[in-house]
């Protein structure tokens, strides 16, 4: 796997999901990594057992987002990546998703990428450059029934992505999307709430849905690579991509 020594990132969403494996996953790879979350009780002891640290951020909260990033650079001698993983998936049918629904999946979706990015910039750009990677999705992408809010917070963040690789690229900040296809406690949570029938029928769905391997991907093993070789230097050339992680499901063009 990617060789990550020295290189200092900030990872959000850092206590649970795909951000936890990143948190556990990329200090092994010789990174200095800072967590940022909003649940502290979780995300400190994560931290501190991935050999990484830890600042409690709200990535909806400008203040908040301010004061964690200038923490972590500090405690990181500065910064060469951004990883923001953090972000809500709530369902709902489109009639029904009311206005407070629509602006908390936006506040910390769509807002929660541009406070965060905005606020590491003057950092990276210092730095001479660096890598910024979104979480998006599919969904951004296609849409996504009983989750439309959730789409429209993704399709920002890709409009987002694009937008900012093509005005950063001058000071060698690559600025990238990632739209995965992951196995998480959540999605373990989620298939526990279905009745066998139901999980019967949705399995069926992902063996079509997944050219590759017919299920949702494993962290450890399809995921943190990806992110790792796009955290390093090698991946200098790339940016304004959305990298979908997902075993073909995407299938960009």
């Amino acid at each position: 796997m990617t060789d990550l020594t020295g290189k200092r990132i900030i990872i959000t969403g850092g206590a649970s999901g795909m951000g936890l494996s990143l948190v556990e996953a990329l200090p092994r790879l010789g990174a200095m990594v800072v967590s940022f979350d909003l649940n502290a009780e979780a995300g400190e002891p994560i931290a501190a057992a991935a050999g990484a640290d830890f600042v409690e951020c709200n990535v909806a909260d400008e203040a908040s987002v301010n004061q964690a990033v200038k923490t972590a650079v500090e405690r990181l001698g500065g910064l060469d990546v951004l990883i923001h993983a953090a972000g809500i998936a709530p369902g709902s049918p489109a009639e029904d998703i009311t206005l407070e629904s629509w602006n908390k999946v936006m506040s910390i979706n769509s807002t929660g990428t541009f406070l965060t990015n905005v606020a590491v910039f003057p950092y990276l750009k210092a730095n001479g450059g660096g890598a910024i990677l979104n979480f998006a999705s599919a969904a951004g992408v296609q849409g996504y029934i009983g989750k439309a809010h959730y789409a429209a917070s993704k399709g920002a963040v890709l409009a987002w992505v694009r937008s900012l690789a093509g005005e950063w690229g001058k000071h060698n900040i690559r600025v990238n999307a990632i739209a995965p296809a992951i196995w998480t406690p959540m999605y373990d949570k989620t298939r526990a709430s279905m009745t066998s029938e139901q999980l019967a029928q949705h399995d069926a769905m992902m063996k079509n849905a997944v050219p590759m391997g017919g299920k949702l991907g494993d962290a450890k093993e399809d995921f943190a690579p990806i992110m790792a070789f796009l955290c390093s230097d090698d991946s200098h050339f790339m940016t304004g991509q959305v990298f979908a992680i997902d075993g073909g499901t995407l299938m960009l063009r």
